[in-house]
C-alpha cells in the first residue's frame, strides 16, 4: 500500500476493511481476475502468475501447475497476492505547472494470509467458477463449459494442477491517480493519456480526482 493516504481506496481501507469496502475490492478481483502469488520457500523467494477467484466470504482461490516451484511449499504458509489494475507513466510536463516530477499512476491490491491446499472436489469447483466468471465477460458469446471436454482429458488436466485457498487476513489497496494534484493538472494529465490511447488510466484520474 502506498504510504500517502490520498491514494488509499476505499478511503478508509486498511488491513481490516469493512464489508462494503471488501465488496468493492472483491469486485476488483473479479474484474481483473489475474494476480501474482509471492512466498518464501527453502529455495528462496518465488512468485507464480495465476488466475484468481474471490469466494465473496474472505477467501481467495487459485491453482498452480503441479510442477510449479511454489506448489510443494505453499500449503500452510502465509503468502502475498498482488492484483494489478491499469497503470501509466505520468510526464511532469502534462500538469501545466513548473517544479513537477515524473511519476507513475496505478491501481493495485495486496492480499495476505495463510494458504491451504484444496481437495479435488474444491479444485473442480474452482475451475468451474473461474470459467463461468470469465466466460460471462464474453457475452453475447455462448459460454464454454467443461461438459464440452472429454472426461478422461479433464481428469488428466485436474491431475496436473493443485488448488489452493488463501484466508485473506489483510487487504491493502492503492489507487494512485494524481489525487494530490489540483483539478486542472489532473485534467491535463488525463487529456494527454487519452491522446496516447491510455484511456483506462485517463478515466481513473478523472474518477478518483472527483470529490
Amino acid at each position: 500500500m502506498h504510504p500517502n493516504p490520498a491514494f488509499r481506496w476505499p478511503k478508509s481501507a486498511n488491513d481490516h476493511a469493512d464489508a462494503d469496502e471488501r465488496a468493492a475490492l472483491e469486485g476488483l478481483i473479479a474484474q481483473i481476475g489475474f494476480g501474482m502469488i509471492f512466498a518464501t520457500t527453502p529455495d528462496g523467494p518465488r512468485v507464480a502468475h495465476v488466475p484468481v477467484f474471490s469466494t465473496g466470504d474472505g477467501a481467495l482461490q487459485f491453482h498452480l501447475a503441479r510442477g510449479n516451484a511454489l506448489t510443494r511449499h505453499l500449503s500452510g504458509m502465509t503468502a502475498l497476492c498482488v492484483v494489478n489494475g491499469p497503470d501509466a507513466y505520468i510526464s511532469p510536463d502534462w500538469y501545466g505547472s513548473e517544479d513537477q516530477v515524473p511519476t507513475w499512476n496505478y491501481l493495485a491490491l495486496e492480499l495476505e494470509g495463510p494458504v491451504r491446499a484444496m481437495e479435488r472436489e474444491g479444485l473442480v469447483a474452482l475451475i468451474d467458477d473461474l470459467t463461468a466468471q470469465n466466460e460471462a465477460k464474453l457475452t453475447p458469446k455462448i459460454p464454454w463449459h467443461r461438459d464440452k471436454l472429454d472426461d478422461e482429458k479433464f481428469d488428466k488436466m485436474i491431475g496436473a494442477i493443485v488448488g489452493f485457498e488463501m484466508e485473506i487476513r489483510a487487504w491493502r489497496p492503492t489507487a494512485k491517480f494524481s489525487q494530490n494534484k489540483d483539478a486542472e493538472a489532473r485534467e491535463n494529465a488525463a487529456d494527454a493519456l487519452d491522446n496516447l490511447g491510455r484511456r483506462a488510466v485517463a478515466h481513473m484520474i478523472r474518477e478518483f480526482g472527483s470529490p
